[in-house]
């Protein structure tokens, strides 16, 4: 399949190092805002949306994940970026470990948040795409944001869990169901191995889909990786606990 033009954003002073930031699906690189007061002090802040996010093209499925981490590697090739350090959320995580294992001199330095090197076989993302295709994203909606933050986040701040169930609406349901089958048995043990970039896994404690034993034996794989886990949020702790998140990768990716 032909790479497909990804939208995407450069934030930060320019001709600083690249920090390139690849969220999970059913989000939008405004999951990053969090992040970017702390990234772009120095660094250039690179962010992309997945096919069929934001104003991404959606085109017809099937998908696979080698297709979506092409599309991310040619947002860097459009922009002449050579090398950069990266950070990967979820899907996000995904597409950068395949970048890492296939194309090794295009990461200097790799955070991966709520990451795994396969799907667990509990999780019927089959079954998710096939009602986002014929229903629509106000289908699954509930289901797939209810991972995400924590209760008390949801109790606390409705407002912020609201702004990401408006997003995950504005998401193209072809691409999300495409996305949902092409992680479907996604399996990605044997690039592992392959990984040497300086890494650094960290997991959230209370991430009912990956929860922290995911993040461990990823780390595990990887040679030299650092593991951290981030207690008291679910699976976008880049939002729900931004304050620590942005320190471990400002030490990590932007030293």
């Amino acid at each position: 399949m032909a790479l497909i033009p990804l939208q995407y954003r450069l934030d930060g002073p320019s001709h600083a190092p690249v920090v390139l930031l690849v969220p999970p699906f059913g989000t939008t690189m405004s999951v990053w805002d969090p992040q970017m007061p702390a990234l772009t002090r120095d660094r250039q802040v690179l962010r992309v949306n997945h096919r069929g996010h934001g104003l991404s093209p959606a085109p017809v499925g099937p998908y696979t994940v080698q297709d979506l981490a092409l599309d991310v590697l040619g947002v860097l090739e459009d922009r002449g970026f050579t090398r950069v350090s990266a950070v990967g959320a979820g899907l996000g995580g995904s597409l950068l470990l395949w970048i890492a294992a296939n194309s090794p001199r295009t990461l200097e330095r790799l955070a991966l948040l709520a990451g795994t090197s396969r799907t667990p076989s509990t999780h019927c993302w089959d079954h998710v795409a096939s009602r986002a295709r014929e229903d629509g994203m106000g289908a699954v909606v509930d289901e797939v944001l209810l991972p995400w933050f924590t209760p008390d986040l949801t109790r606390d701040h409705p407002e912020v869990a609201a702004r990401f169930a408006d997003d995950l609406r504005g998401v193209d349901p072809g691409a999300f169901a495409s996305i949902c089958e092409a992680l479907t048995g996604m399996d990605q043990r044997n690039l592992v191995a392959s990984v040497r970039v300086p890494t650094m896994v960290v997991s959230a404690a209370h991430d009912p889909v990956l929860p922290p034993g995911h993040g461990r034996r990823l780390a595990d794989g990887i040679a030299g990786a650092r593991f951290e886990v981030v207690t008291g949020a679910a699976h976008l702790l880049g939002v729900e606990r931004a304050e620590r998140v942005n320190e471990l990768l400002r030490e990590h990716v932007a030293p």
